[in-house]
């Protein structure tokens, strides 16, 4: 049933807890080299394996995600899936006729690291949405969006369901799914500021 020991109830209490109590947060990408990228909760630093040592060389201290950027991260087939603000806000950056006036172009892997690591060294938003087939999102707080949202904010981006900051959403179970938009800090303010202009 849904009972539990008391050391289960205890372990519970201090797994389901808002990102706002995260103390570090990492991701390791495997692509033409090796990194690591990590935050403290002062900053973002990725490092490089070199593999001659054998160990993680400090390349790219205090990374600072670009407050303005052309890009967007999104799985496009979705689109006419997800919430009326996005919708707007997203074809107004394909078109160029967004908040920025600049025509944005799209860069999607399917890999929310990925995606996210390229995000954090050049700009732009990844999103996983909610959407008519899945209005809580795919990715899951407590072990994705928590902690990416935890480094985006320390390199000076934002991160938000549309509606809520991320990193203060109070887990109520383990595996919960959360709508995910972060990124660049003027981009993420214009999906929040359309979102608030909806309600």
């Amino acid at each position: 049933g849904d009972e539990c020991t008391e050391q289960e109830a205890a372990c519970l209490a201090n797994t389901l807890q808002p990102g706002t109590n995260l103390v570090a947060a990492a991701y390791c990408l495997y692509s033409s080299s090796t990194f690591l990228a990590l935050t403290l909760g002062n900053g973002v630093y990725i490092f490089t394996l070199d593999e001659t040592i054998g160990e993680f060389v400090l390349s790219k201290p205090d990374v600072k995600i670009p407050e303005d950027c052309k890009i967007y991260s999104f799985n496009e087939a979705n689109l006419e899936k997800w919430d009326a603000p996005l919708q707007k806000v997203v074809k107004g950056w394909r078109e160029g006729n967004g908040k920025s006036g600049e025509r944005f172009s799209s860069r999607y892997i399917g890999s929310m690291v990925g995606d996210v690591h390229r995000t954090l060294l050049y700009g732009g938003v990844f999103g996983y949405p909610s959407d008519t087939k899945n209005p809580n999102g795919k990715l899951r707080l407590l072990y994705e969006g928590a902690p990416m949202s935890f480094i985006m904010e320390q390199a000076g981006g934002l991160s938000t369901t549309g509606t809520e900051r991320v990193m203060e959403i109070q887990p109520e179970f383990v595996h919960q799914r959360v709508p995910i938009i972060m990124g660049s800090k003027n981009a993420v303010q214009e999906v929040i500021d359309a979102y608030a202009a909806d309600q």
